[in-house]
């Protein structure tokens, strides 16, 4: 048989070994996996892992033992990502809101408040920010920076916001300093002339009234100033007019005003007026009691730290003290369950407030063990323990988070039965000795509150205590008609002739505007 021709011969198949054709694939394979783990890598955020120890000896990982202003300033930390994270965050509000781009402020502002809450649970704890906690707020305040960039808010336009907000913010903080000492001089100095007015006829009444001493001495008794089934409010003032609109305030909005008991302590000079006025007023049956600083004889210098301070500022002139910052009725918060041993729960307000809703809900919140039931102050950037306390002296920088977010007094649901056990007096009593030379802090009741009361606050809805019109004029109006407790806090008071005309009615409303005190003593002054 002829061969055929070379060109129509039928090619030789070549064939690979089975183990060859393996080898192939499995390097095809492992090529495909690396670049499917290569782009996911590139796509996520990175999140570093903090600093880990190993165990030799039983092979577990664990963080290193350091606090947490240690735990801030590692740079590998999940908690310093979250607080630059946070940082950014700020930045770009302010943009935001410049630009009236409201949703990002309030995405951003949203996003702030989760990085607060995670950094604030592990400054109380003690421990390191963990991956699970870090990582879902980082994801997603990443994707809202993407879109802020969408937006054209750039760094640049960041950098240059943030130099000229730095700028407006330090002349607008320096006039405040000079508007905010000639203003609290004249507030601490005096009254206006028509509340002294008022004040000097209901004393005249209280003296010459021997049945009105009578029925007082008798109103001691009542058994409804220690039931507790009953809900109980104290308010500790030498403000008559202050402390009336308080208590009609509250009544008047309680579906259930006889249910309500207010205990009110005051000094000896305006105890008989406030005894006089509130047996000669009606408050919708609300029982009301009223007591003398001067009869609590187990206060004295001996206990008590600030008793002792008291005593001495009156022969020293120091300079960081005032009357109303050094005032035993302004430090009498610290002392509610020795002044009311009876009493399982109350609600603190202070005499500059206004209720316009029923607090009887606030006796109905689970403080989860918490002593101090308190609305926070910090929002974005402003009211954290720094700005409060010294924390160059060691004693702060190692107890307490620079960071922390702080707290308002004002209108606070306190636990007593959780004070007594937490013995918080004494702490109290430990803060004011360390404090004697004012090198922690250097004025007023709320340092030494947010100290005592670290890791025992419960956060309330911000609806129950709006705070700000003492000096803000710039409060929106659907948070005032929302609240439950407007507070002027500051000095521009209600009362006072330079108060603000924006704000004034909200607290004239509920004084007695047609008792004839009210009505002589305004056209006398």
């Amino acid at each position: 048989m002829r061969r055929r021709a070379a060109s129509y011969r039928r090619p030789i198949r070549i064939r690979l070994s089975w183990w060859i054709w393996a080898l192939l694939l499995t390097f095809l394979f492992a090529g495909f996996l690396l670049f499917i783990v290569q782009h996911n890598h590139g796509d996520e955020n990175h999140l570093e892992q903090p600093v880990l120890e190993t165990n030799t000896v039983s092979g577990r990982m664990f963080h290193k033992n350091r606090n947490f202003t240690e735990e801030m300033s590692s740079s590998r930390s999940y908690a310093r990502q979250l607080a630059e994270q946070m940082t950014l965050a700020k930045a770009y509000v302010i943009i935001a809101k410049e630009h009236n781009d409201l949703r990002l402020a309030w995405e951003l502002s949203s996003k702030i408040r989760s990085c607060q809450s995670v950094l604030s649970e592990a400054a109380k704890r003690d421990e390191p920010v963990s991956l699970e906690e870090a990582e879902p707020i980082i994801k997603s305040l990443s994707s809202i920076f993407f879109k802020a960039q969408d937006a054209h808010y750039d760094i640049a336009t960041t950098i240059t916001a943030m130099k000229s907000d730095i700028q407006v913010l330090e002349e607008y903080a320096s006039a405040v300093t000079v508007q905010s000492s000639v203003y609290g001089q004249l507030a601490v100095e005096s009254l206006p002339k028509n509340i002294h007015c008022i004040e000097i006829k209901l004393t005249a009444d209280w003296l010459q009234s021997k049945s009105m001493q009578v029925l007082a001495e008798e109103s001691k008794n009542s058994p409804r100033l220690t039931d507790i089934n009953l809900y109980h409010f104290c308010i500790f003032s030498d403000n008559l007019m202050a402390v009336s609109v308080v208590v009609n305030s509250t009544v008047s909005n309680a579906e259930h005003p006889r249910q309500l008991v207010f205990h009110i302590v005051t000094n000896g000079v305006t105890y008989g007026a406030i005894q006089a006025w509130f047996l000669s007023n009606d408050f919708k049956g609300a029982a009301i009691e009223v007591q003398s600083l001067e009869d609590f004889t187990w206060l004295n210098a001996s206990y008590s730290p600030v008793v002792k301070q008291i005593c001495d500022a009156a022969s020293l002139e120091l300079k960081f003290h005032s009357p109303k910052n050094q005032s035993l009725l302004n430090n009498l918060r610290f002392y509610i369950p020795e002044i009311f041993p009876q009493l399982e729960k109350v609600v603190f307000l202070e005499d500059d407030i206004v209720v316009q809703k029923d607090l009887v809900p606030l006796f109905s919140i689970d403080l989860h063990g918490n002593v101090n039931g308190a609305v926070e102050t910090c929002l974005e950037a402003f009211h954290r323990f720094f700005d409060y306390l010294n924390f160059s002296n060691p004693l702060i920088s190692t107890k307490f988070d620079p960071q922390a977010c702080g707290w308002a007094f004002g209108m606070n649901v306190f636990d007593l039965i959780s004070w007594r056990k937490a013995n918080v007096t004494s702490r109290y009593h430990y803060w004011q000795e360390e404090n004697a030379d004012n090198s922690l802090w250097k004025l007023g009741t709320l340092p030494p509150g947010l100290l005592v009361f670290y890791g025992m606050t419960e956060r309330l809805d911000r609806r129950w205590h709006v705070l700000g019109l003492g000096h803000d004029m710039n409060i929106d109006n659907r948070l005032i008609e929302t609240a439950a407790v407007i507070h002027f806090n500051g000095y521009i008071k209600p009362w006072l002739k330079w108060s603000i005309d924006r704000y004034r009615p909200l607290w004239e409303q509920y004084l007695y505007q047609d008792h004839p005190y009210i009505r002589d003593c305004a056209t006398s002054s």
